[in-house]
């Protein structure tokens, strides 16, 4: 479509979250999507690769916050396949919300179903990456294209990078996930457990990152659906984008690229038979160089490669007739000159 007037077309929630173990990842977003479909009646699906929700589906009444079951689908599973092919055939009018916990799993199957040649040392070869990370790219353009509110949710590693001495050190935390993964949302919070010197730790959201400034750089205590997505939901639309997958933009480069190809075939077919003719009619062994000069780097960059070939013998086979004297013009009896060989 080319450049247009920016607009803006995200009418769901994509948000990130990550942090350790019990740091109140799966509770929180399962309060924030009840909070989502609360309104509209939809259903919630939950993609939980480690058992996570199961007293979440039943009532607790020992649970300080909200001790009722929460109402939602649930998909068991580690597979990557699997989970891209179920969360595809969601229907948007009938589900909301889709979660995914965690992440980390999700990946960890993206790699483990590499099964070819590995390494000296034991890994992945880099060639075969491509196509270890294509499902999982696909799902993940899946869950920013959908027009249901995403939650995506990590486990927590460490970052580690070189000190001044070059030795490894840890440098932060980050989500366990491939590696762009963090940066995909529009929103990702780090999760933390808060310990207190007196009574329970307390959960903490603290927004890394958040494309609509809303939150950002902010830490909220004990998240809920209030205080983390009710602020920004005045900043959605109506209309959500759509992120391509690897196919489309590989699609879509190979038909630019195909494009780009036949146009530099036509402009170096007609470079090659301009240049040819002038050639032809050059009266004089100056007048051939002339053109050779033209015939220079950047008219070879929009040449094919043996149409400059082609060019060259010409220009040779032109100049060396006039040099050797192989080559004399004769004039015609209606005046028009005519090339004559030896």
């Amino acid at each position: 479509m080319g450049f247009r007037k920016a607009k803006g077309e995200q009418a769901a929630i994509k948000m990130g979250l990550y942090g350790p173990s019990g740091s109140g990842k799966t509770f929180t977003s399962l309060l924030c999507a009840e909070g989502l479909v609360k309104s509209t009646g939809k259903r919630i699906a939950f993609v939980d690769t480690e058992r996570g929700t199961d007293f979440y589906c039943q009532e607790v009444k020992q649970r300080r916050i909200h001790p009722e079951a929460f109402d939602f689908d649930a998909l068991y599973t580690k597979s990557i396949m699997e989970v891209l092919k179920e969360v595809r055939s969601l229907d948007p009018k009938e589900y909301g919300v889709v979660v995914i916990d965690s992440i980390s799993h999700i990946w960890e199957a993206a790699r483990n179903a590499y099964e070819g040649k590995t390494t000296r040392a034991g890994t992945i070869p880099f060639h075969a990456w491509g196509k270890i990370k294509k499902p999982y790219k696909d799902l993940v353009a899946f869950l920013l294209s959908t027009p249901m509110h995403v939650f995506i949710l990590g486990r927590q590693g460490n970052e580690y990078g070189e000190d001044e001495d070059g030795e490894l050190k840890m440098v932060g935390v980050k989500m366990r996930s491939e590696s762009e993964t963090p940066y995909e949302p529009h929103i990702l919070i780090r999760m933390e457990a808060i310990k207190q010197k007196h009574g329970e730790p307390i959960i903490t959201a603290f927004a890394e990152k958040d494309r609509t400034g809303i939150l950002a750089g902010k830490s909220i205590q004990s998240p809920s659906f209030d205080s983390l997505i009710k602020p920004v939901l005045g900043v959605l639309g109506a209309e959500q984008a759509k992120i391509e997958t690897q196919d489309e933009t590989a699609g879509k480069d190979a038909e630019l690229a195909d494009e780009e190809d036949k146009a530099k075939e036509s402009e170096s077919s007609n470079l090659l038979r301009t240049f040819s003719a002038r050639l032809d009619l050059a009266q004089t062994v100056d007048e051939v160089k002339a053109i050779g000069r033209e015939i220079n780097a950047n008219t070879k960059k929009k040449m094919l490669t043996a149409d400059v070939k082609k060019l060259r013998e010409r220009y040779i086979e032109i100049e060396q007739g006039f040099t050797t004297g192989r080559r004399v013009l004769i004039e015609s009896p209606d005046g028009s000159m005519l090339i004559e060989q030896g």
